[in-house]
């Protein structure tokens, strides 16, 4: 009668674990997620033309020459100067229709940072993953 005890224990042990190593793979797949991000659901919906980069002279022009080049990038990044808040931007690229990126220091190095990224073959959703990293601590 023990052995058919200590056999059942045995099993019941055996298919706990089971259970719980199945409920916890189940867990990690569902929270991945997939992890595909359309691009194109990123952006901010920015249409306007942006300003010419000879206006500007050093990081600045720098800065408009990426939201000449990559628009669609710059679209998809949240300006972390917090202009959507206070001016009701769209994303980073509104800062770049207007001269308000011309005097801002985080949209001119969100925008630099996110043409570097670009031009090493980042995409979208990795370029954006990056400058929130680096911009997250100037969000109010």
């Amino acid at each position: 009668m023990n052995k058919v005890i200590k056999y059942f224990r045995r099993k019941e042990k055996g298919i706990l674990a089971y259970g719980l190593l199945l409920t916890a793979l189940v867990f990690v797949l569902a929270s991945c997620g997939g992890g595909n991000v359309d691009p194109a659901s990123l952006r901010g919906g920015e249409t306007r033309q942006t300003l010419a980069p000879q206006y500007f002279t050093g990081s600045t022009a720098r800065a408009y020459v990426a939201a000449r080049d990559v628009p669609e990038v710059l679209d998809s990044l949240h300006c972390y100067c917090e202009c959507k808040k206070n001016f009701g931007h769209k994303s980073l690229l509104t800062c770049f229709v207007t001269t308000h990126a011309r005097n801002c220091d985080i949209c001119i190095n969100e925008a630099v940072m996110a043409n570097k990224l670009h031009k090493k073959g980042y995409d979208v959703v990795a370029i954006r993953k990056a400058v929130d990293k680096a911009f997250k601590k100037y969000a109010r």
